[in-house]
């Protein structure tokens, strides 16, 4: 048996998230026909998580088990000449033979694009809100999702999940020209977790939710309230998981525009 590691880029619009689907187009699924027209025996092939439909991804990291080893180089191309063009592997290494791509992981980044106005070639790939933004109202109240704290309110479906408590490690708002970049790092995230705080954080800087509404809803005493953030789901379009971090990696950069929206002219 040989495992490797592969880091993986893609335009999530046309998909219906990165797990396998019998009956809706998937990356994992595009990934396994590829493999599969190569003429590689795949033993296993798993991600380091789920991302939601229409949600892109800059690095995702997937681990694949083959029946025996190939030269990673030649792989890659073998893999990417069968891929869709929206779908494209940027890295695939040789791992050791225990590598699990998502219980290795230990960190995850996503970034949220928003954009302050519209505009006629980024639609894909941003939420264009269409009102002003307050940036430290945004900053204050994403300065209170930090640490651990039970995000059931913010995620879908809670009764699945085995717990609802995540350990945020940082939230970082930073204004682009005609945009601004949400940074969310934790050690995982709940199903529409990143979205839903997108969504609330937009209304913190409208105006419309006090922060302390904010914490309460973190504190889970916010009664009827709590059912709010699943109203407030942000877009798929603007979300891109930006790294999965393991054991020795390089840290993260400054978070910077995946799809620059210059301001308009004057």
């Amino acid at each position: 048996m040989a495992t490797y590691r592969l880091t993986l880029e893609y335009d999530g619009t046309r998909y219906h998230g990165w797990q396998f689907q019998q009956n809706a187009r998937s990356i994992a699924g595009e990934l396994h026909k590829a493999l599969a027209d190569a003429g590689v025996e795949v033993l296993e092939l798993g991600g380091s998580g789920r991302t939601d439909a229409g949600v892109h991804a800059l690095a995702q990291v997937a681990h694949l088990r083959l029946r025996r080893k190939d030269d990673p180089a030649k792989l890659r191309q073998l893999i990417n000449e069968r891929l869709p063009q929206d779908i494209h592997v940027v890295g695939l290494a040789a791992a050791a033979d225990r590598f699990h791509a998502r219980h290795d992981a230990a960190a995850r980044s996503y970034l949220y694009q928003l954009a302050t106005r519209r505009s006629a070639l980024h639609k894909r790939y941003v939420w264009w809100v269409r009102r002003a933004l307050d940036l430290e109202a945004v900053r204050l109240g994403a300065a209170a999702l930090l640490g651990r704290h039970d995000f059931r309110a913010f995620c879908e479906r809670p009764h699945e999940q085995t717990s609802t408590l995540v350990v945020v490690d940082a939230v970082e708002v930073v204004p682009a020209e005609s945009l601004v970049l949400l940074r969310f790092v934790a050690s995982h995230f709940l199903w529409k977790m990143v979205r839903r705080l997108v969504g609330t954080l937009v209304r913190v800087g409208w105006g419309e939710l006090p922060v302390e509404t904010l914490r309460a809803l973190l504190a889970g005493e916010a009664g009827p309230a709590e059912l709010l953030p699943a109203e407030w789901t942000a877009p798929p379009s603007g979300l891109f998981l930006e790294r999965v971090l393991y054991r020795g990696d390089p840290p993260l950069q400054p978070p910077a525009p995946v799809t620059p929206v210059a301001l308009p002219p004057r």
